[in-house]
């Protein structure tokens, strides 16, 4: 009977400290998600105060320009989107902006600064660049002003594409036929008149 009482307090012991754990464990976890949503709330905050100061840019390109997204997002890491591929997000010491573009051989950092006055600078030069670069693109693929031997190749080719007339009216289509025919006749006569006087016949 004494053993038994021992057993009981021993896992009533031991299940007690396991509770302990777990609610010790469940603390730190809390704490933890915390700590990481206040880092996601500052980063956030720091990145909305540089939107505000991009803005005036913003707001100088066309509405319908689908060239830039200027989109300040959420998730784990909240960041502010230039375009499909460059980006401003804060550093790890959560202070210092970078602004960042996504390439095929991978991450490439633009600018880094604790002033958002200096990414903003960045940034602009870089949406000025992105727009002569679109003109650029278009206007090399217009062919306007080029040589032949410059054009692009649709443009090469519809400049090669042969001149279509427009088409001839009824009458004169009868007009050709009916001298053709006439021409014909008079070639059979003179060919039939040659034979005859080869042949020594009298013309009738």
């Amino acid at each position: 009977m004494m053993m038994e009482s021992k057993g009981a307090l021993s896992v009533s012991s031991g299940t007690k400290r396991l509770a302990d754990a777990v609610r010790a464990a469940k603390i730190a976890s809390s704490q933890r998600t915390d700590i990481v949503v206040d880092i996601r709330e500052a980063d956030r905050a720091r990145l909305e105060i540089f939107a505000e100061e991009l803005q005036p840019i913003v707001d100088a390109v066309p509405a319908d320009d689908d060239l830039f997204d200027f989109t300040l997002s959420g998730g784990p890491q909240p960041r502010f989107w230039i375009d499909g591929t460059a980006q401003v997000l804060m550093a790890r010491d959560r202070r210092t902006y970078r602004f960042v573009r996504d390439t095929r051989l991978g991450r490439v950092t633009l600018a880094e600064s604790g002033e958002s006055r200096m990414i903003v600078d960045r940034v602009t030069e870089y949406v000025a660049e992105r727009m002569v670069e679109r003109d650029r693109a278009l206007a090399a693929s217009d062919g306007i002003g080029l040589r032949p031997a410059e054009r692009p190749a649709a443009a090469a080719a519809a400049a090669l594409e042969p001149i279509r007339l427009a088409p001839r009216p009824r009458s004169t289509d009868f007009v050709i036929a009916l001298s053709w025919l006439m021409i014909g006749i008079v070639v059979g006569a003179g060919v039939l008149m040659a034979f005859a006087a080869y042949r020594g016949a009298p013309l009738v």
